[in-house]
């Protein structure tokens, strides 16, 4: 018998219940408020532990078998080594060949490196990931193919579940490029070095059992230790966790599209104009090309003008450590490196910090860095012409992306959306959003290769850019282009069976993926 369903506040029609669980739906922009306490994990005892420190067993399987690996356990692991990652898929392999059965994949983020996932989905061996899923994964998701309904959350989001208790974590698996027989990690050193393991901090907190992976075992103490090893159950030695050429995006590189290029010279000269960009700013932006393209003519500007910002948070990159390094940044707090620079600067620089986003994003806590920040850059699928937007799905309907710390961002003081008009001659503003991520209300502009459109709620952006020069459109008017130059594109169809629930920074569901209708 499928699950009530009810509509939420922004209009979705949502489930009441998801995997057997019942879910909360979505109430309105901080309208929901949690009551109860953290969830907290079994109480351990030093007398279980060896008196020497010596954590390391002989292998990853005896580490499973040690910590109870059982059917329907939720195991986790984080995705800092990418797509350069060799432990993940490791762990399903493993309790394959054991016979278990109906485990929960929880990661942070999944890469094409875990394709070879779909066998042990077929298999049993898992019944549904909670988390980030593209190409295969995705495709494999969107035809109700998967046992259970994906859930995806924020990395924010990830963090609320975590310590809330919606999601509690059987066994966590953390790979670490450095440790040590304690369970002192870090994300420096050796030859798989990713720079931070800003995403492992809830896990190894509130996992029953935590299992720390390294190639690269250091004497005691390992130091700076971002995963502390008084919460460590075991330690496993192998000869390599990662690749190193894909752990990190070392051929990160600036957009070479000329509409991409002005869509960012776009967004620099708005940043500018309207007064947003300014000594002192506080700052995030990407890693893809465009956002790499608008980082250095942000750097441009900050240093004609002799201008500072204060911090920024990353996801770092070379072009953020570069800001850093010649004195446009004064520091950068990083959950995650996506290149070779930021892994070095890490390392090299005091004012680089380590920040883990559940200091970062966690919307349950006593405050939230993305509050603080005076511009977001952010990517988008699609968007509305209420301004809502999508990132997880395209216009086909099928799962494409994570969510990753997309919708946590969305509470900064300004946020932008520099997309093009149209992708491979699919517009990206249409009527209404296929899969609804964030709310309009939180959007503030969008800026396009053929127009800027301001959110009607910032009449003060709107009002600082008027005499600006800048070609001001409404998203009717460039939705309205983009269909003469590409057409109005086709709607997917859907079955009525869901296949993925998409939660909100607060846990509640806003939105639900269903079924593609194929052919």
């Amino acid at each position: 018998m499928p699950p009530k369903t009810v509509i939420n506040a922004a209009g979705r029609l949502v489930p009441l219940e998801i995997n057997g669980q019942p879910v909360i739906p979505f109430k309105g922009v901080g309208k929901h408020k949690p009551e109860g306490r953290k969830y907290s994990p079994p109480i351990p005892a030093c007398s279980d532990y060896p008196d020497d420190g010596n954590k390391v067993v002989s292998s990853l399987e005896d580490a499973l078998r040690r910590c109870g690996l059982k059917d329907g356990m939720t195991i986790s692991t984080h995705h800092h080594l990418r797509d350069g990652d060799l432990v993940s898929n490791k762990v399903f392999e493993l309790a394959s060949g054991m016979g278990v059965k109906d485990l929960v994949w929880f990661p942070s983020a999944s890469f094409p490196c875990n394709d070879p996932l779909i066998k042990y989905l077929d298999d049993g061996t898992i019944n549904r990931i909670e988390g980030s899923m593209n190409g295969p994964l995705g495709r494999y998701v969107s035809e109700g193919r998967m046992k259970g309904i994906a859930v995806l959350r924020s990395h924010g989001g990830r963090v609320q579940a975590i310590q809330d208790g919606e999601v509690r974590i059987d066994i966590a698996v953390l790979a670490a490029p450095t440790a040590d027989s304690f369970g002192n990690a870090k994300g420096t050193g050796g030859s798989s070095a990713c720079g931070v393991l800003g995403y492992a901090k809830a896990d190894y907190i509130y996992a029953s059992k935590v299992i720390v992976v390294t190639d690269n075992l250091v004497d005691l103490p390992c130091f700076p230790m971002e995963i502390e090893g008084n919460y460590v159950d075991f330690v496993v030695v192998v000869d390599k966790i990662g690749i190193p050429e894909k752990i990190v995006s070392g051929t990160t590189q600036i957009t070479k599209s000329p509409d991409r290029l002005l869509i960012a010279e776009l967004t620099a000269s708005f940043l500018e104009k309207s007064g947003i960009l300014k000594d002192g700013v506080t700052m995030q932006a990407g890693a893809g090309g465009t956002s790499l393209a608008i980082a250095v003519f942000v750097h441009h500007i900050l240093k004609n003008k002799g201008w500072k910002s204060k911090f920024g948070f990353g996801g770092s990159t070379k072009y953020m450590v570069k800001m850093l390094e010649e004195g446009q940044m004064g520091v950068i707090l990083d959950a995650q490196a996506f290149d070779l620079d930021a892994v070095k600067s890490i390392v090299n620089n005091s004012n680089h910090i380590p920040y883990s986003v559940f200091n970062a994003y966690n919307y349950h806590s006593k405050g939230n860095l993305t509050s603080m920040m005076d511009i977001m850059i952010l990517g988008a699928t699609e968007v509305d012409l209420n301004f809502n937007a999508n990132v997880v799905t395209h216009s086909d309907g099928y799962l494409l992306h994570g969510i990753g710390g997309w919708q946590n961002c969305l509470h900064a003081r300004n946020v932008i959306l520099p997309v093009p008009l149209f992708r491979d001659r699919i517009p990206v503003i249409v009527d209404e959003v296929t899969t609804l991520c964030g709310p309009g209300e939180l959007i503030d502009v969008i800026i396009t290769e053929r127009g800027i459109a301001i959110n009607p709620l910032r009449q003060d952006l709107i009002e600082s850019v008027k005499a600006s020069g800048l070609l001001l459109k409404s998203l009717k008017e460039l939705k309205d282009e983009a269909e003469k130059i590409c057409g109005i594109p086709q709607k997917p169809q859907f079955e009525d069976d869901i296949v993925a629930a998409i939660k909100w920074v607060d846990g509640t569901v806003i939105d639900v993926v269903r079924k593609i209708k194929t052919m």
